[in-house]
């Protein structure tokens, strides 16, 4: 049947309800649009009858039109409570009921025995279990059945009193197959109820899923500030998104997006092309991603579009547009590039004061050592004999003329030679201690200069890239930091490699990460409650990388604290600023390696590795 002609007769069986009733749930309309069609079928096979009725002998005509009388009022009884009733429960079983009483009243009226096999019996079946269910269908079905195989041949034989009931075998066993076709025809008609019960649950509970669904999609489509639009194959608005209706309405001065019209009507020509052609490729089955710039409101903006085919079996029936404003996240990535290499820079300069700070530190306790010597040696020349040597020079000169006698006879005299020989002694060893002073302050100057020239040797190093030995810019490290950790109570340990390949890296960034955790591990070290303080540096290469290990058992590290210690901003110090780690880990980024920690509690110490790739090394014999 085609759809036009199935419309047409719907339309005409709802003319016959009633306005509530066509607003029912869509099993109890169809089962009253069934009652009305079957009662119509069923006047009409009642008129057909009618016009048979001259055929049959005289005998049978009377009471054959009293059935077909009292079934054709029947019929439209069911069509006035049709009328008047919600429910088709009481039409049903009214229909069924004079269905089944007709044909069986019918039947005995029959003499020949094709009438009890008719084809309009199979009616009875159909209607009942789809009307009223398999268990109440299953009453009318009954009684039809045992009417066609035991009743009517029970009746027709006056009782058995006319002639032996089952007289004619063939007509018996045929009677009894038409009784046994009318079960089966309700067992068949009960399995397909069942099976299309069992469809239209599923499909009830499908519908409720997709309803859930479509419910969720429509929510999150509507809720979302993002741009999202579906077209059809031919470039149609399906739908918009009230996130696609304001930016096309700011980017069109008001312009509404209108379904079923072409999209992007009223914009650029520029902007339609671009759109124009991606669309073309997605409705070619890719999937496109691509940005564009727009003006909304007289700002650029920079709007991310993906364009995504939508599908139908291997057909492309259209396709959706999702679009989200990049505008605001690009400046934010600019910005926070900016803040990233401002962040570098500082941290560099952080890292150039702190080993400035650790020269200065260093020339500072130089500069006393110059200074005690300095004032020693001050103080010698000031307490000097040298003097008194000129005194006895001066009473030789004035007894020049008579010195024999001078140093026979006088008193004076007499003393002068013990006198000189004790100051000859006292002035060699004045002379002795001025050398050694004089060689402490030579060496103090000399160890200033040295550390200068270190600082300004990594300093001018700074950026470059270069082949690296690591132990020895660890030990440019400690000499960096000032600090002597025997006097502090630290041991040192140095567990280096046999043989440490050279790094390619930069020099400063490098040094400035080791400062940093020997610092850190300095402080660790020298808080309250630490025994035995130990620190210990370790360098290995390792799979094609260079460890390197600063590990102390100091106050150590909480363990909810370590996946924070490379934060900004974060530190366990108490006049600590959050930079020195944070600033590290970027720097051993930028270099190609990573920094990590490691600790087992607080007092159990902690172990800081970075890990730099070694890339181009060179062996430790080639560096002669």
């Amino acid at each position: 049947m085609s759809l036009g002609l199935r419309s047409r007769l719907l339309r005409c069986l709802d003319e016959s309800l009633t306005a509530e009733q066509r607003r029912l749930p869509p099993e109890e309309l169809g089962r009253l649009r069934v009652v009305v069609g079957s009662v119509g079928l069923m006047l009409l096979l009642d008129l057909a009858y009618l016009v048979m009725i001259p055929l049959y002998p005289p005998a049978q005509r009377a009471p054959q039109v009293l059935v077909l009388g009292g079934s054709m009022l029947v019929s439209l009884g069911v069509l006035v409570l049709v009328r008047r009733l919600r429910s088709p429960l009481l039409p049903s079983l009214l229909l069924c009921g004079s269905l089944a009483v007709s044909l069986l009243l019918a039947s005995l009226l029959v003499e020949f025995p094709g009438g009890v096999m008719h084809g309009v019996y199979m009616l009875v079946p159909l209607l009942a279990v789809y009307l009223l269910g398999a268990r109440r269908g299953f009453v009318f079905t009954a009684l039809l059945a045992f009417n066609a195989a035991f009743l009517h041949e029970f009746v027709r034989s006056g009782f058995g009193q006319t002639r032996p009931l089952f007289a004619e075998p063939i007509t018996s066993w045929g009677n009894f197959m038409a009784g046994l076709s009318l079960l089966l025809g309700w067992a068949l008609s009960w399995l397909h109820g069942a099976a299309r019960d069992e469809v239209h649950t599923e499909l009830r509970r499908t519908l409720q899923t997709l309803r859930e669904s479509e419910g969720k999609l429509s929510s999150l489509i509507e809720s979302t500030d993002d741009v999202v639009l579906s077209l059809d194959a031919r470039g149609r608005l399906v739908m918009a998104n009230p996130g696609a209706q304001q930016l096309f309405a700011r980017m069109t001065d008001g312009v509404a997006l209108v379904p079923g019209n072409p999209l992007l009507r009223g914009c650029p020509p520029a902007l339609r092309e671009w759109v124009a052609a991606r669309g073309r490729m997605a409705l070619g089955g890719q999937r496109v991603r691509a940005e564009v710039d727009v003006l909304v409101e007289g700002r650029p903006r920079t709007v991310d579009v993906l364009f995504n085919p939508v599908r139908e079996g291997e057909r492309v029936v259209g396709l959706t547009l999702f679009g989200r404003d990049l505008t605001e996240r690009k400046r934010a990535e600019l910005q926070l590039g900016e803040m990233h290499r401002s962040l570098l820079d500082v941290s560099r300069q952080a890292g150039m004061a702190e080993i400035a700070t650790g020269v200065l530190h260093n020339v500072g306790n130089t500069l006393n050592s110059v200074n005690v010597s300095a004032s020693l040696v001050m103080e010698r020349l000031r307490d000097s004999r040298v003097s008194g040597l000129g005194r006895a020079v001066a009473l030789l000169r004035e007894n020049e003329s008579r010195l024999g006698a001078f140093l026979g006879e006088d008193a004076r005299g007499r003393q002068l030679p013990a006198y000189l020989e004790a100051l000859s002694l006292q002035l060699t060893q004045e002379r002795e201690t001025m050398q050694e002073e004089m060689r402490r302050l030579v060496q103090s100057v000399d160890h200033i200069k040295s550390v200068v020239s270190m600082q300004q040797r990594h300093a001018r190093f700074s950026g470059a890239m270069e082949q690296v030995a690591v132990p020895a810019l660890l030990d440019d490290a400690l000499r960096l930091l000032a600090v002597s950790f025997d006097r502090l109570g630290i041991e040192l340990r140095r567990e280096y490699a046999a043989e440490v390949p050279t790094v390619l890296v930069d020099r400063h960034k490098l040094l400035q990460i080791l400062v940093n955790l020997l610092s850190n591990a300095r402080h660790a070290l020298l808080e309250e409650g630490v025994e035995d303080r130990r620190l210990t540096l370790r360098v290995e290469p390792r799979d094609e990388r260079l460890r390197i290990s600063v590990s102390d058992n100091g106050v150590g590290i909480a363990p909810e604290v370590v996946p924070r210690l490379f934060s900004q901003g974060f530190t366990t110090k108490k006049d600590g600023h959050g930079f020195g780690l944070h600033a590290s880990a970027l720097a051993a980024r930028e270099m190609g390696g990573q920094l990590s920690c490691a600790s087992e509690g607080r007092y159990r110490g902690a172990t800081f590795t970075l890990e730099l790739p070694l890339g181009k090394l060179t062996p430790p014999e080639s560096r002669a």
